[in-house]
């Protein structure tokens, strides 16, 4: 079964740096689409970035320009370089895999952006 498992949330201060990882196993990592997604305290659950099996890649309007998604298929591994960091970036951050109809989540990483 595809077991994700995230990393690398931490308290940073704003206008700082992170980068989160999601390691993948229990597939053939190189099939799947991968993404990730946030959760802020009383939110919905929101999209925060996408790459697909052939490395394209997609972003939420508000994270465009200063968050970068990536992945090593040789690590099974995908990363999210989070720079300029905001106040409001705050949330739980959860990894996705999706093949078609199925779909799995990681358990989440908390980063707190704060002074």
């Amino acid at each position: 079964q595809v077991k994700l498992v995230e990393s690398g949330g931490a308290l940073v201060q704003p206008g700082g740096s992170l980068r989160l990882s999601c390691a993948f196993s229990g597939s053939s990592f190189s099939n799947y689409a991968m993404g990730w997604y946030r959760q802020a305290p009383g939110k919905q659950r929101e999209f925060v970035a996408i790459i697909t099996r052939d490395g394209a890649t997609d972003y939420a309007h508000s994270v465009k320009g200063r968050f970068t998604i990536s992945r090593d298929n040789a690590k099974n591994t995908i990363y999210l370089q989070m720079n300029s960091l905001k106040s409001e970036d705050t949330a739980v951050y959860y990894c996705k895999a999706a093949f078609y109809a199925a779909t799995y989540w990681g358990q989440g990483t908390q980063v707190t952006v704060s002074s």
